[in-house]
């Protein structure tokens, strides 16, 4: 691709001022760019897509280039364990929320550009309106409901999603853009993932610095674009393993098959994504609150507290009176579980234990409960003193 997906008009509508010239004039001096480009990146609009691991270095790069107009969504606050690799936010902003905070570090960055900050759940309802009002979408979301949504809505929309994820020491990116030629994410998965099987960072963890890689790589990849210069990694996958320091890349070609972007689409709108990825959807699951937990142990209620995280888990934070069985054990070790006494299983946020929960009433357990949100929730409605990871 050498075109960019802004177009002339607009483009030349957008004067450089003096300050403008001298901040861009790294730019300005490269022929790939000039102020002819420069101007294309002050007409751009684009939207982040959260304002995480991700978007964090992706939102930063583009605000420092000149996109003259960022959107970003996110409905949550910063934490202490986000710092680690978000680097929009620091020490000062926890408790904040994370648009508020990027708002100040992206606007003292580059004081020139505008944002539009959009404070809720990217969700299919508000997804399409605000993808309209995009150029380009970067997708720095962490769950495949948002994953499969921005995908669509983007085919739908004709607009590029620069795609990036990260797990523990790899990262992937890509851009999806069938109407450039290119696949979409629906082509490489189809369907998704059962949901307790793919861990995210808050289960498996990921090295801080993985993401600014991945980040900036998505904001290389939308200046591109923008630009219309250099080989987008259109029909193009990007793997990196920061263990090896290795880059791989892999060809992706179009399912003419797919759903939404096939040559018979079946898939015209938005739907329901946490259905279809199959996420809240605990059947039988029987839950219990930390409150409930609580006050059973306050009135000293039989029953039995089966942590099922791994013991560097368990090192960091503990539940007193929680007994360590690794989910991988449970199975192996129902010999240890008492039939007749309720069992209460929690993981880190519920997933893990929900799994725990499915195997015990499969093996003919029936007095058992999943603590709700894990001991995280337990930290925060219960016990302070309990450390976050």
């Amino acid at each position: 691709m050498n075109r960019s997906i802004i177009d002339d008009e607009r483009s030349g509508a957008m004067r450089l001022n003096i300050d403008e010239l001298q901040r861009y004039s790294r730019h300005l001096i490269m022929p790939e760019v000039t102020s002819e480009g420069q101007s294309r990146l002050k007409a751009a609009r684009v939207l982040c897509i959260g304002a995480g691991g991700l978007g964090s270095p992706a939102a930063l790069y583009l605000a420092a280039a000149g996109v003259g107009t960022i959107g970003i969504v996110d409905f949550d606050d910063v934490d202490l364990s986000n710092l680690q690799r978000q680097i929009l936010h620091g020490t000062k902003d926890i408790g904040r929320g994370k648009l508020e905070s990027a708002r100040d570090r992206l606007h003292d960055i580059n004081p020139q550009i505008e944002l539009e900050l959009h404070k809720c759940r990217f969700s299919s309802e508000n997804a399409p309106q605000l993808v309209s009002r995009y150029d380009v979408i970067v997708d720095g979301s962490d769950n495949f409901p948002t994953r499969y949504l921005s995908n669509d809505v983007c085919v739908f929309a004709r607009k590029p999603n620069v795609y990036g994820s990260v797990f523990r020491f790899e990262g992937q990116t890509t851009v999806f853009a069938p109407h450039l030629g290119g696949p979409c994410y629906r082509c490489l998965f189809p369907e998704p993932p059962p949901p307790e099987s793919v861990p995210n960072c808050a289960q498996a963890g990921v090295l801080g610095v993985l993401p600014g890689i991945i980040g900036m790589l998505q904001a290389i990849e939308t200046l591109k674009l923008i630009l219309g210069i250099g080989e987008v990694l259109v029909g193009r996958l990007l793997h990196f393993d920061a263990l090896k320091v290795k880059f791989r890349e892999l060809n992706l070609r179009r399912d003419p098959q797919c759903p939404v972007c096939g040559e018979n689409p079946t898939i015209f709108a938005p739907i329901d994504y946490e259905q279809f990825c199959g996420v809240g959807d605990e059947g039988a699951i029987p839950g219990m609150s930390p409150h409930e937990l609580k006050r059973r142990k306050d009135a000293g209620d039989p029953f039995e507290l089966i942590d099922v995280r791994e013991p560097f888990e368990y090192e960091i934070a503990r539940i007193d009176g929680a007994k360590l069985i690794p989910l991988g054990e449970i199975a192996e070790r129902l010999d240890e579980l008492e039939r007749e006494q309720p069992i209460i299983v929690h993981c880190h946020s519920g997933k893990r234990s929900a799994q725990a929960v499915r195997l015990l009433q499969q093996r003919g357990f029936a007095k058992v409960y999943n603590l709700e949100g894990g001991i995280d929730a337990w930290s925060e409605q219960i016990d302070p003193n309990v450390p976050q990871y």
